[in-house]
């Protein structure tokens, strides 16, 4: 019996956990297991230097995801990605190509998302020989690029803590 309670109070505090996360400047929130870390990193481009700001959680190895991120970035202006359904899946397509090919990994699926009324792509690539699957969600709002990731072993990759943590991600004004 004193089992039973054990386990019972540790789910409640695990649920319990959960946080939400407020980001003014990256203009979102979401809810996530801990507390993020915050990076930032600039990449020079054809169209200019872009600034990914990245917040990220890395868990142990017990947990149900090894790892939640939220990354965005502003493209300039001229990049109008609202204004072209064309250049908005061409976008995604590379996203999601170059995604597979920095961890070797292979793409298991991909699928049109909307977030509100903005354009969005959900994928998933099987990596580390199969043992690891890596989930994302990523929208175009303007020209701010949006995208969600969690990680987990394979036998844990269908877990709600996942559905929880991209289910919650929200726009602010």
């Amino acid at each position: 019996m004193n089992s039973i309670l054990f386990l019972l109070s540790t789910a409640i505090f695990l649920q319990n956990n959960w946080q939400v996360f407020t980001s003014p400047d990256g203009r979102f929130q979401i809810e996530v297991p801990g507390s993020f870390t915050e990076k930032t990193d600039s990449v020079k481009t054809d169209i200019g230097d872009l600034v990914y700001h990245t917040f990220f959680l890395q868990t142990d190895s017990t947990a149900e995801n090894l790892f939640y991120m939220v990354s965005y970035c502003d493209y300039p202006a001229s990049v109008a990605f609202a204004d072209s359904t064309g250049l908005a899946e061409d976008f995604f397509k590379e996203t999601i190509e170059a995604a597979a090919e920095t961890v070797k990994g292979e793409l298991a699926y991909s699928a049109d998302i909307q977030l509100d009324t903005h354009p969005g792509k959900t994928w998933r690539i099987d990596y580390l020989g199969g043992k690891a699957v890596i989930k994302n969600r990523a929208y175009l709002v303007g020209s701010r690029y949006y995208a969600l990731q969690t990680i987990a072993w394979k036998d844990r990759s269908l877990n709600g803590e996942g559905t929880k943590f991209f289910d919650s991600f929200r726009l602010m004004p």
